[in-house]
């Protein structure tokens, strides 16, 4: 039904001939920015950007680019999926390399979460319980399973790190 087209993969990482190290690691960060991440650490010394887990955007928010495609869209809006993101600066001869490195995970649920539509609402069929705790959510917290990498992701945003780069 909906399948995934073959990704063309960019060079990762990039090669950026430039002298200063200062502006290729803010304009760094500003992709980082722009893709709306969070960032958890970030330094300078060894060249390492790490973001925040995000949840992916799905077909109802155009305006999140992290989500790259319809069917990462698809994906995002059917099943809880999350990204993060991890950008290293390298110094290089004439210039610097920036390697963007997106990982994808997917939600593992215990069980069935008692999420019934009137879950909460009295049954007719019952006698009337004083039970005031009816609405129970999940038993344990979410668990996560990795699902490789996001070379859509990763490709964009070397685009975008390239062209901000370029128009310096």
């Amino acid at each position: 039904m909906w399948s995934r087209a073959p990704v063309m993969r960019a060079n990762n990482p990039v090669f950026v001939p430039s002298g200063s190290h200062d502006a290729v690691w803010e304009r760094a960060v500003d992709v980082v920015h722009r893709f709306r991440f969070e960032i958890e650490r970030e330094s300078r010394i060894d060249g390492v950007i790490e973001t925040r887990y995000k949840t992916g955007s799905n077909v109802l928010e155009p305006w999140h680019p992290e989500s790259v495609g319809l069917y990462e869209r698809l994906e995002s809006t059917f099943q809880p999926i999350r990204r993060r993101v991890f950008v290293r600066v390298i110094p290089a001869d004439g210039g610097h390399l920036v390697s963007v490195e997106a990982f994808k995970e997917i939600e593992d649920l215990d069980g069935v979460a008692a999420t019934s539509i009137g879950g909460a609402t009295f049954q007719h069929d019952r006698p009337l319980q004083r039970d005031l705790n009816l609405v129970v959510g999940q038993s344990r917290p979410s668990g996560w399973i990795p699902i490789g990498r996001d070379l859509r992701l990763e490709q964009k945003m070397s685009e975008c790190m390239t062209k901000a780069l370029d128009g310096r």
